[in-house]
């Protein structure tokens, strides 16, 4: 027998409600259906989870355990089904690092007067799906790193909505920090932090006979740490800089790198109906920002 919702459900009433009367009636059914559940769940999970006397129900050790776990199952399952109740009211989009950079707040601003029933509610992920593999958002803003774009075309659809210039990363008391650009040479004898799963950068920025050691690291704030100590150095996209401003690093921006592709990437059997619209916005937020042409 497995375990089912309703048995998960059962146990919670049961103990919030103080005994099976009160679960009952909380539940909206009979005591022996409440007894039934909990006898079915115990059967399931090979274990007692209620000690029952006289005059209360009890908890076993077991129980405890469980009843913690039950309810964030049930949490969850309620969100799922609040969720697929809600329809379209909101569209989750999802991003590993930094949003849509400078125009994160305008995107939210324009989307809000345009779609008022439609909540825009931004969400990050450190995945190389931006959650969207994950199940935890409707569309995401993915950047790639060098090399072609590569994501399962049978599973998901994109589309490139603008291009951001790379930027070198430094120590604030780097001697890099007092130029006002760089070139990829001037870090090619540097530890260079790199986020495999979600940064847009690799090694291969770099000439084969001229490419940098590298260090991982696992997400934006473990970037930041590690070149604000002086240990790496980092390049990444200019997105970056308007989201993660920290004390003790400095940003240059690169002059012979090439830009960083920025995409749009959803379910192809499952779009959300405003994605077109998210698309048309983020593209027009890319290409009417002051100095686009020249930065791409």
């Amino acid at each position: 027998m497995d375990v089912e919702v309703r048995h998960l459900r059962c146990l919670v009433a049961i103990v919030d409600a103080g005994g099976f009367t009160g679960a009952a009636a909380q539940l909206g059914v009979t005591q022996p259906s409440v007894s039934r559940a909990l006898a079915a769940l115990e059967e399931a999970l090979g274990v007692r989870v209620l000690r029952r006397t006289s005059r209360e129900v009890l908890l076993t050790a077991a129980g405890e355990r469980v009843l913690a776990r039950a309810r964030r199952v049930l949490a969850e399952v309620d969100d799922l089904v609040e969720e697929a109740r809600s329809g379209h009211t909101r569209l989750r989009l999802g991003h590993a690092w930094a949003a849509i950079g400078e125009h994160t707040v305008e995107l939210q601003r324009r989307w809000a007067a345009a779609h008022p029933d439609v909540a825009l509610q931004l969400v990050r992920t450190n995945t190389a799906t931006g959650g969207l593999a994950e199940g935890v958002c409707d569309v995401a803003v993915v950047r790639s790193a060098p090399g072609p774009f590569r994501f399962d075309a049978a599973r998901f659809d994109s589309v490139l909505v603008g291009l951001e210039a790379r930027y070198g990363a430094v120590a604030a008391d780097d001697p890099l920090a007092r130029r006002r650009l760089l070139r990829l040479a001037d870090l090619s004898d540097r530890v260079v932090a790199i986020d495999p799963r979600t940064g847009t950068t690799t090694v291969d920025l770099w000439p084969p006979d001229a490419r940098p050691e590298a260090e991982e690291v696992h997400d934006v704030d473990d970037w930041l740490a590690v070149i604000a100590s002086g240990r790496c150095v980092g390049v990444t996209a200019e997105s970056t800089l308007t989201q993660y401003r920290r004390q003790g690093v400095v940003f240059r921006r690169l002059r012979d790198a090439p830009p960083v592709p920025v995409r749009l990437v959803w379910w192809r059997d499952d779009p959300h109906p405003a994605t077109t619209d998210l698309v048309g916005l983020m593209a027009e937020l890319y290409r009417d920002r002051p100095g686009a042409r020249r930065r791409t």
